[in-house]
């Protein structure tokens, strides 16, 4: 046997082994009673293992969100949808432990919620006359008129209002838009519950993730071309916590959210075809009953793309090490294209590090013999202060993954068959 599939399948092997040390002991699982928002009760199983001790447990049977399907409708780029989520959910860990509370999606705000909550204010002239419409609609049907609650359930819209663009110049319809773009593109809720001593489980907490636009993309007519509108990171702020008190407002009015705390955070996409996604700037925290935010703590998180201009301005050190590291391995492997790095920083300081090193294999023994060498290089390169992983690709598959949490004295490997 060679050398390169000796160590290969030894990598393989001590990886297996170590991941095997780390699997938790099997604990059983429980049943528990499950009040959901209509007051229905059922049985649900909280399982006996958490995948470790900073991600939550989920309760089964798992729960889609009421909103589902609205963020893919609503958020263009797909590194933002995971981020946002994703994101939500670890800025969720400061607040409500994943040692003391259970994680399922939201179940309080629905799609029709959501859409209606998206869209655009009603303008002065439109708000009169659908207020009027559904008067009338409501007095030939014979049914109670409320103008105060008509025009409550009428304007929903969350975004600016605009006037009517159509028959206007194209420079007033532009200058129209640009004085009143969208900001918010989705509001994502998380729920968190807490086990009682009578082994029923109960809302203990909610966290809301706004997300807002950096680039405002809008057409003059149906099918004509596409117009962008830059929004500033201070003005995107300014108008997400305007938003944010008004959502606060009307959670607040909604049956079981009372008196329920309240995590919510504000998310900057990034470009829709951008290549890494945008960050969360700021989050705030709301006291059980409380209906008023308070201070808001600033988020110094980014992503970073290397290698990139912004690398090399921003984080000159850590792009030069991407670099040299690609080109250690462009001198042995003659099929080499380039490396794609994402930093990942708070506070500019680096938490993680995510590499990907697209390929063309020939062999399975290509793939163990290319793994040992990047592996050889991690050790060498660089330094373990913070996470890494590195995907070797071929074709859109991964052939390989090396890992090393913070800290770690070595990675761990996997080799894909």
């Amino acid at each position: 046997m060679s050398g390169v599939k000796k160590t290969g399948i030894w990598l393989a092997v001590s990886v297996f082994l170590v991941l095997a040390g780390c699997f938790p002991q099997q604990e059983p699982e429980e049943e528990v009673v499950q009040n959901d928002p209509e007051s229905e009760q059922e049985t649900s199983i909280v399982p006996g293992n958490q995948l470790d001790e900073e991600n939550y447990r989920m309760i089964i049977p798992y729960k889609p969100s009421e909103a589902r399907g609205v963020i893919t409708n609503q958020v263009a780029n797909r590194l933002d949808i995971d981020e946002l989520e994703e994101g939500l959910m670890r800025h969720s860990k400061d607040v409500f432990d994943p040692e003391d509370y259970l994680f399922q999606e939201g179940q309080y705000l629905t799609s029709d919620m959501v859409y209606d909550w998206l869209g655009r204010a009603l303008t002065e002239e439109e708000l009169e006359n659908r207020v009027k419409e559904r008067i009338e609609w409501l007095e030939e049907n014979k049914m109670t008129v409320d103008e105060d609650q008509i025009r409550e359930e009428l304007q929903q819209g969350l975004n600016p209002e605009i006037e009517d663009v159509e028959g206007l110049e194209e420079e007033e319809a532009i200058e129209m838009h640009e004085e009143n773009p969208r900001y918010l593109s989705h509001i994502l809720e998380q729920n968190f519950l807490r086990k009682r001593e009578d082994d029923s489980v109960e809302l203990a907490g909610i966290s809301v993730g706004i997300a807002m636009k950096s680039v405002y993309r809008y057409q003059l007519e149906t099918g004509g071309p596409d117009y962008y509108e830059e929004i500033s990171e201070s003005e995107m702020l300014e108008q997400g916590e305007e938003i944010a008190q008004e959502i606060i407002n009307r959670i607040r009015q909604i049956e079981g959210l009372e008196e329920i705390p309240i995590m919510l955070a504000i998310y900057r996409e990034a470009e829709q075809s951008s290549p890494i996604p945008g960050n969360f700037v700021a989050k705030t925290t709301i006291d059980s009953g409380g209906d008023t935010i308070g201070d808001w703590e600033s988020l110094g998180e980014e992503y970073i793309l290397f290698p990139s201009d912004e690398g090399r301005e921003k984080y000159f050190d850590d792009q030069e090490i991407v670099t040299s590291f690609g080109e250690e391995i462009a001198q042995f492997f003659p099929n080499y294209v380039g490396v794609i790095g994402e930093g990942f920083y708070i506070d500019e300081e680096l938490q993680r590090l995510s590499i990907e090193i697209p390929l063309e294999f020939y062999g399975k023994a290509e793939v163990m013999g290319f793994t040992q060498f990047a592996y050889g290089l991690v050790q060498d390169m660089f330094s373990n202060y913070f996470e890494l992983e590195i995907k070797v690709t071929s074709s859109d598959q991964v052939e390989s993954l090396i890992y090393r949490p913070a800290d770690a004295e070595s990675p761990t490997v996997h080799i894909f068959h």
